[in-house]
């Protein structure tokens, strides 16, 4: 049994179109209707059934799907044991700023100990942009928040670390009030097009303030903690883990509300020849995250 065909069956009942399948895997419709057709003389079974002008599984496509993810995984991984030879020498990454600048290095002197025949290309892009990436195979995995809507069982998105909003102060106004702080001095406002700064606009609005002035809005958190530690203001942020700010003269205040932490992990296809290595890579980004 071809595992082409599972992947293309797969991928059929994933999109519900035997067009979009066929554009994914850059072939014509009628080439993934014959590895369908030839999935079911082998099976003997019919797979799939029309519904208007889509396709979706009958009760037996529906356990093969089912079962394809964890099938198209194990080959992939005897593949790559019976291959040891062509072991995966280069590992593309992508990912956000805020992991760029906090656990990933930590997270590949990890993985290059490990690994030290791997090379690595790391790409820094929004979350949204990682995510098209590693659907169209142009990278192997990335660091990036989840995405807003249910990920394809073909991908898994792995938690490598939680952060919770804190206000960014001067160091002299550790205990004081972090909503006062936010209501009187000027904000340096967190990109609100980011999911860090979504979520902080939205705090702001649950909590009713309204800050005295603002006076920056940008994308860079570490830009953003070296601002209030010049005195030009506050912010709302995740509170990130960076070793870069530990110079700083800067507090970090918690929020009497205590909004949901943003989340950021590891995103990547099962089904990709280099799983073994982008498994290998997750443990050792648990591990610098301490998770």
């Amino acid at each position: 049994m071809e595992t082409a065909y599972l992947k293309a069956f797969a991928l059929v009942v994933e999109t519900g179109t035997l067009a979009e399948a066929a554009r994914r895997l850059n072939v014509t419709p009628a080439a993934i209707s014959q590895q369908i057709q030839v999935l079911e003389r082998q099976l003997g079974t019919t797979l799939l059934g029309r519904a208007g002008r889509t396709v979706a599984p009958t009760e037996s496509g529906r356990r093969l799907a089912a079962r394809c993810v964890t099938l198209l995984r194990e080959v992939d991984e005897l593949r790559g044991w019976v291959n040891q030879a062509d072991a995966v020498r280069e590992l593309r990454i992508g990912t956000i700023n805020t992991a760029l600048h906090s656990l990933l290095p930590d997270a590949l002197a990890r993985f290059a100990a490990v690994h030290p025949g791997v090379s690595v290309h790391i790409r820094s892009a929004l979350s949204h942009e990682l995510f098209d990436a590693v659907k169209d195979e142009s990278l192997d995995a990335a660091v990036c928040l989840h995405p807003p809507f249910a990920l394809p069982k073909t991908f898994a998105w792995d938690l490598l670390r939680q952060e919770p909003l804190v206000v960014l102060a001067p160091a002299q106004d550790r205990d004081a009030d972090p909503h006062e702080l936010l209501r009187t001095r000027p904000l340096i406002r967190y990109d609100r097009s980011l999911g860090g700064g979504k979520q902080a606009s939205d705090y702001l609005r649950r909590a009713g303030i309204t800050p005295a002035q603002e006076r920056f809005e940008l994308s860079s958190l570490l830009a953003i903690a070296m601002m209030v530690d010049r005195g030009l203001g506050v912010s709302l942020v995740p509170d990130i883990a960076s070793p870069l700010t530990a110079g700083l003269h800067i507090a970090k205040l918690h929020l009497p509300i205590e909004p949901e932490p943003r989340r950021f992990g590891l995103l990547w296809r099962r089904t990709s020849p280099g799983a073994s290595v982008i498994r290998s890579f997750l443990e050792q980004a648990r591990l610098a995250a301490g998770t």
